[in-house]
């Protein structure tokens, strides 16, 4: 089942609207799913259904909805990739991360309070979602080719939980040195496990389009279900 549901901001400055997938049975947990720089489009609702059918219940926040409600893009059309990185510009990490907690607790809420919630995110989501675990409660968080990552190392103290990273070795949006700085920071970190693509540029993992490299998305994608359904279960 799905649909569209609205989330309380944790300030009660506004409130936005996420996209639901849930399971035909009892969710045996939830996913926050983070949107890449296009919004909440075909692709994450696709990675909703996907998460719902494999009986979580799967939550998709609106993050853009300060700057404008309902964002859908479509990289590989170029004045909507463009928009994209405008878009990115211009928006607030740090109210998307408490969005992002909103969402988390709005799961738990639902659920109850013994019940775990993961994320996952992808791009600018895989970033968030990096974020979300030093900043947060979550249970477990997982991040597709998060943009820099190597930047955010101070906050790697603050991870409680498991963090599991997908990084493609031909990121055109994280270069080489950027890989070398995560791992350097984070090999040694007993929550964090990063696997690396070799060949694999970003995006490899998204539903449609251009970007979708097949058997790095499958193996990446059968990676993070077995570290939902250790951390999660």
């Amino acid at each position: 089942m799905t649909n569209t549901t609205t989330i309380a901001t944790l300030d009660g400055s506004g409130d936005f609207h996420a996209y639901r997938a849930a399971p035909a049975g009892t969710p045996k947990a939830a996913i926050i799913v983070i949107q890449e720089i296009f919004g909440v489009n075909a692709g994450i609702r696709r990675k909703c259904d996907t998460l719902a059918e494999a009986g979580y219940l799967a939550i998709a926040p609106d993050l853009f909805w300060r700057l404008e409600r309902g964002i859908e893009l479509d990289p590989d059309i170029k004045p909507e990739f463009d928009r994209a990185l405008e878009l990115m510009g211009q928006f607030d990490q740090d109210k998307g991360v408490a969005d992002i907690e909103a969402t988390i607790r709005a799961a738990r809420a639902e659920l109850g309070d013994s019940s775990k919630v993961g994320v996952v995110g992808y791009c600018l989501g895989g970033r968030l979602a990096f974020m979300t675990a030093a900043r947060t409660d979550v249970d477990a968080s997982v991040g597709y080719y998060g943009v820099g990552i190597d930047g955010l190392l101070g906050e790697k103290h603050a991870i409680a939980h498991p963090v599991l990273l997908h990084v493609p070795e031909e990121d055109h949006f994280v270069d080489k040195a950027a890989q070398a700085a995560m791992h350097a920071g984070l090999d040694d970190h007993p929550k964090v496990t990063i696997y690396d693509y070799a060949g694999e540029d970003h995006g490899f993992a998204t539903e449609f389009g251009e970007r979708r490299s097949d058997a790095a998305a499958k193996l990446a994608d059968e990676r993070t279900a077995k570290f939902f359904a250790e951390n999660l279960g």
